[in-house]
């Protein structure tokens, strides 16, 4: 077998691998909103929050939700960190890939937030 095949098709197999290890997981997301029954404050279609202060996250973009979950679980203590008496606590135990799944989750959503094409 040519070995100038065998070494970019396994390059391309790993990272087709590596890839779909990292990706999001959409169904865990849901169920850590669940867990952390976000519905009671973003609505439960989370485009319906319970109080015009709270955002909609339905649709949010990814990077956005990630960025945020990650700042409130920093704290104000740390550079680019949030604090809020409701979001700092929730947000702490939470790793990256409860973040990232969450995230996609929020994503997956229909909402007025971001343009699909």
């Amino acid at each position: 077998m040519n070995n100038k095949l065998i070494a970019p098709a396994l390059l391309a197999a790993a990272t087709l691998l590596s890839q779909a290890a990292t990706a999001a997981d959409i169904a865990n997301g849901r169920a850590l909103m669940e867990k952390y029954n976000c519905a009671s404050c973003h609505g439960k279609d989370y485009t319906s929050p319970t109080d015009p202060a709270y955002p909609k996250l339905a649709g949010q973009h990814e990077d956005y939700i990630k960025h945020a979950l990650t700042a409130y679980r920093r704290g104000d203590s740390a550079m680019n960190g949030r604090n809020n008496a409701i979001m700092s606590p929730l947000a702490k135990p939470l790793s990256d890939r409860d973040i990232a799944d969450i995230a996609a989750f929020l994503h997956s959503l229909p909402g007025t937030l971001v343009l699909r094409k």
